[in-house]
């Protein structure tokens, strides 16, 4: 093989700047084939971005033969469902973050990934892209010392109140959406696994739902973190990250887009630097890598076990908000919202599986 031809789930807002976009500037990536919530959504999502096949429904993707991928956009509560059902029909899978409702769903869909050999990676994009690398090595060089806290946000204003990503039952949630990024920024810049000290959470329209979460962390390493993330934020977009050493920091500015501005600010007692690097999109590196490993057997940056830490986390800091942990649609129900903040706790499991075919196109704000 080649060259990777994908099947994509959906003709969600995110697939031509995540998958469509970027293939046409990856020599080894090529999408082949698209189904949606009716065929002449598909249709008309296939004739703007000429993708030649149009099929039914999401089954048929799975069965076509001249599909090698697939890319899973869905919304949250249908990640899990759909992701399994592609690797049990032989189909890799790129999947949108976040990878799951939660990390019991997480431990099930890696288990699947585990028997089919096939390679399924988690859409960080961001970390694929040239700026994260680069803030690492100076975090690893020892050049700000050794770590004592990091930190991430991830703000902005979601006005638009059908949107999916206000939705119990698809697993919704500023914690989901955009804070999953916060998660792995500190995970990644870290090094570490974080046990969650305190969790605050501000609800919207149900009571399960977060609009804002903040958390403090705390590292093996005696390291402290923060992340603060909201879907109804008074600025226009709040995109931040923050790592602290015993002699110096490093200041980000856009870690989770890049491609549209960005900024490394470096700072230690011998002076201060700006760094810049490339500004290729992220989804570019982020198909590269999925294809190299498909191709060539190359590792990923995000592969199941790294979903499964992420989602333990995003769970943790819900049960530390007094929030329940995300469920899927068919088993979730929704109880006094109980807020709160919580002590120091490993993350907690929570068991869901999701059967229901929600044709709903998602999408999310940084993308």
């Amino acid at each position: 093989m080649d060259r990777v031809r994908f099947g994509t789930l959906g003709a969600a807002r995110i697939t031509p700047m995540a998958l469509v976009r970027p293939a046409r500037a990856v020599d080894e990536a090529e999408v082949v084939a698209v189904a949606a919530r009716s065929r002449g959504r598909a249709e008309k999502f296939a004739a703007k971005h000429r993708i030649p096949q149009v099929h039914d429904g999401y089954a048929e993707i799975l069965a076509d033969p001249d599909v090698d991928a697939v890319y899973n956009p869905l919304p949250n509560s249908l990640h899990a469902e759909w992701t399994m059902k592609a690797l049990e029909a032989g189909k890799h899978v790129l999947c949108e973050k976040p990878f799951t409702s939660n990390a019991a769903e997480a431990r099930e869909v890696a288990a699947v990934a585990e028997r089919s050999g096939k390679v399924l990676m988690e859409a960080f994009h961001w970390r694929y892209h040239p700026l994260a690398a680069r803030v690492r090595e100076i975090v690893e060089s020892g050049e700000i010392g050794a770590l004592r806290h990091v930190e991430a946000a991830l703000c902005f204003p979601l006005v638009m109140l059908g949107d999916i990503r206000w939705k119990w039952d698809l697993a919704g949630g500023a914690l989901m959406d955009a804070g999953c990024y916060t998660v792995s920024f500190l995970r990644h810049m870290s090094g570490e696994e974080p046990a969650v000290v305190a969790a605050r959470a501000r609800t919207f329209r149900h009571p399960q739902i977060d609009r804002r979460m903040e958390a403090d962390f705390e590292f093996p390493s005696g390291a402290t973190g923060r992340l603060t993330t909201s879907l109804l934020s008074r600025t226009l977009i709040r995109s931040t990250g923050r790592v602290v050493g015993d002699s110096g920091e490093v200041r980000i500015f856009n870690p989770f887009g890049p491609q549209y501005r960005h900024r490394i600010k470096v700072r230690t007692e011998a002076g201060s630097r700006v760094e810049h690097v490339t500004r290729e999109p992220t989804y570019n590196f982020q198909l590269r890598a999925f294809c190299a490993a498909v191709i060539e057997g190359e590792p990923t940056l995000t592969p199941p076990d790294d979903a499964i830490a992420n989602m333990s986390v995003i769970d943790a800091v819900y049960e530390a908000a007094g929030l329940q942990v995300r469920a899927c649609a068919d088993r979730q129900h929704a109880p006094g919202n109980r807020r709160g903040s919580g002590q120091a706790k490993p993350a907690q499991e929570a068991v869901s599986h999701d059967q229901r075919d929600l044709s709903v196109e998602p999408r999310r704000g940084t993308e």
